[in-house]
Parts: C-alpha cells; sequence; structure tokens
C-alpha cells in the first residue's frame, strides 16, 4: 500500500520487516564502523547541526561553515573515501525508485531524542529527475512534507521503523523536515533514536 503524502510524496508503509531491518541496521552499523558519525555545521554560522551524519556511496552529502552544501567523494574528517552503499539499500532503490540509473550517495542520518530537521529541498544534485528514497529505522519520527515552495501547505505523518518514502516527480523538490522523534517507539535500536536513510543520484549522465 502507497499513500501520498503531498503532490510527488509517497509513503510506503512497513516496506522492510523487522528481519529486514534487522538486516539493513546491520550494514549500516558496518558503514559507520567506516566512515563514523560527525557532526556536520551550517554554512556560513558554523551552527551544528542536531543530527550526526555519514554516508555511503561514490559521493556523500557534507555541510561546514566554509564551503558550505556539497558532494564530495571523501569523508570530511578522516579523508577516506566513503564506503560502497550496502547491496540491501541498493535493493530497496530498485524497488521504489522506478529511475534506470544507479545512486551515487546514500546519506546517513543519526537522530537522537532531541534531534529534528527544519524543512528544506534536497537541491545539491545535478540530477532532479531521478527520486530520492528515504528510509526509516528506529523510533518514529513526526515528518513533514509540502510543495516547492515553502509557503506551500505541509502535511504531517509519522514514519515508523521500516517505512519507506519517496519524493520524485513534482515531489522531487518539496520541502521536507523532521519535527521531532518519539522516544521509545521502536526496539531496534538498544541506545534509541533514529536512522534515515536517503538515496540520491547526484550526476546527470
Amino acid at each position: 500500500m502507497t499513500i501520498t503524502i503531498a503532490p510527488g510524496v509517497t509513503l510506503t508503509p512497513g516496506y522492510l520487516d523487522r528481519f529486514a531491518q534487522d538486516e539493513m541496521l546491520a550494514a549500516v552499523r558496518a558503514v559507520i564502523a567506516a566512515a563514523p558519525l560527525y557532526v556536520p555545521r551550517m554554512p556560513r554560522s558554523g551552527k551544528p547541526m542536531s543530527v550526526r551524519m555519514t554516508n555511503c556511496g561514490a559521493l556523500g552529502w557534507v555541510t561546514d561553515e566554509a564551503r558550505g552544501y556539497r558532494y564530495q567523494a571523501t569523508h570530511p574528517e578522516t579523508g577516506k573515501p566513503w564506503p560502497p552503499i550496502p547491496d540491501i539499500i541498493l535493493r530497496a532503490w530498485h524497488e521504489l525508485a522506478g529511475y534506470p540509473h544507479m545512486p551515487e550517495a546514500c546519506l546517513v542520518n543519526y537522530y537522537a531524542p532531541d534531534a529534528r530537521m527544519g524543512l528544506h529541498q534536497d537541491k545539491d544534485e545535478e540530477d532532479f529527475a531521478a527520486p530520492v528514497v528515504s528510509l526509516s529505522l528506529g523510533d518514529t519520527g513526526l515528518f513533514r512534507a509540502g510543495g516547492s515552495k515553502r509557503s506551500d501547505p505541509t502535511t504531517s505523518v509519522r514514519l515508523a521503523s521500516g517505512d519507506a518514502v519517496v519524493l520524485g516527480d513534482e515531489g522531487r523538490l518539496a520541502f521536507h523536515g523532521v519535527d521531532r522523534i518519539l522516544p521509545g517507539t521502536s526496539t531496534l535500536l538498544p541506545e534509541g533514536g533514529r536512522i534515515n536513510l536517503t538515496l540520491r543520484r547526484v550526476s546527470k549522465l
């Protein structure tokens, strides 16, 4: 079953069953072991974001005070290339994206219980024809999505562990964010919190 949250933004509740969630979490922990979570900082102000993040794939999304939002091939703290995207995560792209080419980046965001993400667009990519595929693991997040203008009306839904969201077509540049995390709503992560994976195609062919 697929639910439309906003134009071009769809939710597939329970896309990953518990076994698949455990399998994907193990793959994500291996990514984090190779490319540790770090605290990103906002452009210009240098204000730390409330999420910690890392990436896997040929490219990774990063941000800092000096150079702002961008994609690069190496971890900003270790200087090492990002690890490859695990097969189980690529499988989700093949099943959900409806797009013939491979993703180049998978952003891994870890939300502690007090973390959030303000309304924003994913617009640092060159190829907006490709969707953004989002996968949730761990505690439920209150997700908000609207239109391509910040002033457009928004809809809020709860994203539980195993849910998948796709931003494609007219929803590719939809403003979206996470208002808050609901602690204790999942037993997947013993440490609590939420992991969100977003798969992106960055370059035009």
